[in-house]
């Protein structure tokens, strides 16, 4: 009797967290919906997403081949313009269109990437740095404003020059150097969670540090960092475009977002399409990011519910 008693006993707690996940996971959807500006930054990133995807079937023309015959096109809703390339073509005659929806490969890669470099870094040091403090804390947080001192963008443009531009070494570069904001915050939150009456429990129960730190810290102050990882992808896209700009990033012809800038910049005033598709390109990218991150911040900080 007393095993069928626990057997009922366990059966309805788990069939309890099941409704109450469901419930959450409504709760959120509804909060996602009831934002507008959520919605259309969801929708933002969608469209990139599925370019980047499916770039191969969704671009009329090659993105790197070369057409001098036809270069400096104008778009299509432009008398001079032509049907086969609807964004205009480049001083090369290169399409524009092809190029911004390979491009968006490369802005994803790099964000994506970074982040998750980065994140897992300054969460790792932010855990350590904030559970076990002393002369570990001070050695990371010393290091912490020694990166701080340096301009963020001319450290990275530094490491690149060394390195030498290339995809992988971007992603290196601002994985490696944006571990910063992620560690700071994650300390402080730490240093209030380790306080806290069921934490000294565990320890009095012999739990051990490690099992504390990942089972029971972690999940309390991991929100923070999830938020920043998120408006950290549009920065990091921002970033590597800057440096694709100054020659320092994925080299050509592999189109990059900030390439096609620098391409146009030189064409600004007879050929306004080659930097203005690429720059609203990436505008239209970090606001979508920014504004899906602004509604990640708010479900998932207690203190903004009313």
């Amino acid at each position: 009797m007393e095993a069928l008693e626990a057997i009922d006993k366990a059966h309805g707690e788990s069939s309890l967290a099941q409704l109450e996940k469901g419930l959450e996971f409504r709760k959120i959807a509804r909060s996602l919906f009831k934002s507008k500006a959520a919605l259309a930054g969801l929708f933002i990133l969608f469209i990139v997403i599925a370019s980047a995807l499916l770039a191969p079937y969704l671009a009329p023309q090659d993105p790197i081949a070369q057409d001098i015959n036809n270069r400096l096109k104008p778009p299509v809703w432009d008398p001079k313009g032509s049907r086969e390339h609807l964004l205009g073509t480049d001083h090369l005659g290169r399409d524009i269109l092809s190029r911004l929806i390979y491009g968006s490969r490369i802005s994803l890669i790099v964000g994506l990437s970074t982040v998750l470099i980065s994140g897992t870094i300054g969460i790792l040091i932010g855990l350590i740095a904030g559970y076990y403090g002393s002369w570990l804390d001070d050695i990371f947080m010393r290091l912490a404003d020694i990166q701080l001192a340096f301009p963020f963008i001319l450290l990275s443009i530094a490491v690149v020059a060394v390195l030498g531009p290339s995809l992988r070494n971007i992603i290196i570069v601002l994985g490696i150097t944006g571990w910063v904001v992620y560690a700071r915050v994650i300390r402080a939150e730490v240093l209030s969670v380790r306080e806290l009456e069921f934490i000294e429990a565990i320890h009095a129960l012999g739990g051990q540090n490690l099992r504390i730190l990942f089972r029971h810290i972690l999940p309390n102050v991991i929100s923070p960092g999830i938020v920043i990882a998120t408006l950290e992808v549009a920065r990091m896209i921002i970033l590597e475009s800057a440096l694709s700009f100054l020659g320092l990033g994925v080299q050509p012809p592999t189109p990059t977002w900030g390439g096609m800038l620098n391409d146009g910049r030189q064409y600004i005033y007879n050929a306004w399409w080659l930097a203005t598709f690429p720059g609203l390109a990436i505008m239209l990218t970090v606001l979508g990011i920014n504004l899906l991150g602004d509604w990640i911040r708010d479900t998932l900080d207690p203190r903004l519910e009313i």
